[in-house]
């Protein structure tokens, strides 16, 4: 894969591609998922996602589409710091040699059925996204290990908020760190079973839930009492 190449129709969607992975590095594992068809390249990233059965950081996706190369057909996922502009061509980035399998990548939103459910306000989301920095910046203690820091960012990128539909406040976070918010823009939201999208002009943001939590109703098994 060292030689492969992703063609783009100019110059400026591959710079576009190369801020998104830069960004993705700088807040998760290092990790963008390339999937390419029709034309179409969806970008995406996780900038929260848990690690192991009892974190609760709420697994949140960022995707960014862009027009790519009509012929190329691909899905897998590379180490986002290591694109690179092609030296010798300003429409092309440098694939890495190898491509990774993190787990939020098999998770796989699904492509129709979205209907629509409202409206938030950018404003909202940055405003949002700005108090949960600030709230896990004062929580963390100064000598916190990773997982003392993981356990903040959990509690705090977890909770769901009724400004954001209920969803988790990880989603203004990664609508926000991800640059996806710029000027006086309505974000809209859209649900398809039980996964919620927030769309800007910039890019998506996809999160699975709210999980509903409590008991379940029980029911019965076996045949039917006459």
């Amino acid at each position: 894969m060292s030689t492969q190449r992703l063609i783009f129709p100019d110059a400026e969607a591959a710079g576009d591609a190369l801020v998104f992975a830069a960004r993705a590095a700088r807040l998760g594992d290092d990790e963008v998922r390339l999937r390419a068809e029709a034309g179409v390249l969806l970008m995406t990233a996780a900038p929260l996602a848990p690690r192991g059965l009892l974190d609760a950081t709420p697994t949140v996706i960022a995707m960014r589409a862009l027009a790519i190369d009509p012929e190329l057909v691909c899905d897998f996922v590379v180490t986002a710091s290591t694109l690179a502009l092609a030296p010798d061509d300003q429409h092309a980035l440098l694939l890495p040699a190898t491509a990774l399998s993190p787990a939020w990548a098999g998770i796989s939103p699904p492509r129709a059925g979205w209907s629509a459910d409202g409206t938030i306000a950018a404003s909202m989301l940055a405003a949002l996204a700005q108090r949960g920095i600030a709230a896990v910046a004062e929580a963390v203690p100064s000598d916190a290990g990773e997982d003392i820091v993981r356990t903040i960012r959990a509690h705090v990128w977890g909770e769901q908020m009724d400004e954001l539909h209920g969803l988790p406040l990880g989603v203004a976070f990664a609508a926000l760190a991800l640059g996806f918010i710029g000027g006086d823009e309505q974000a809209r939201v859209f649900r398809a079973g039980g996964w919620t999208r927030v769309s800007l002009a910039r890019g998506h943001v996809l999160v699975r839930g709210p999980v509903r939590s409590g008991l379940t109703a029980v029911r019965t098994t076996g045949p039917t009492p006459c």
